[in-house]
């Protein structure tokens, strides 16, 4: 059950990274407040961080691990795309991103409380990243 529970909620995070890594490539080249684009460069170099964590537990694991859910993944693009073509305003992004973390962070979480017998360790990395994402939607809300 602690392997199952531990491979399980890593394939979660797993695809949650992703997730984040591939909204901040869809939005960056739209910020154009140099702070705000910083911050979001930094945001994706922590995501790759733990995204190269996951990978070596994963790979501990002999998983393959998960991609995001195609369809959230493609929904998440084009709405991105729509909003931004009709406003590319930094505002824009930040309600974008804030959304994204969100949403992040509630499944991380039902993640975490569905797969309570994971490894500590791998229950480490899910906090961290709801961390992140957490940060993220807070240190942006000047931007809204």
């Amino acid at each position: 059950m602690i392997e199952q529970d531990t491979i399980k909620l890593l394939r979660e995070t797993d695809a949650g990274v992703q997730m984040g890594i591939d909204s901040i490539n869809d939005v960056l080249d739209s910020v154009k407040n140099e702070e705000f684009k910083k911050y979001l460069i930094h945001c994706k170099d922590e995501h790759d961080r733990l995204d190269s964590k996951i990978r070596e537990l994963l790979h501990r694991y002999h998983d393959e691990g998960k991609d995001p859910n195609p369809v959230a993944k493609g929904m998440s693009w084009i709405k991105t795309n729509v909003k931004l073509t009709l406003d590319d305003s930094d505002k824009t992004v930040a309600e974008l991103m804030t959304d994204g973390c969100n949403m992040g962070v509630k499944s991380l979480n039902k993640y975490l409380n569905q797969y309570e017998a994971a490894e500590e360790e791998v229950k480490d990395i899910t906090k961290k990243l709801i961390k992140l994402e957490e940060e993220l939607a807070k240190e942006i809300q000047k931007y809204l």
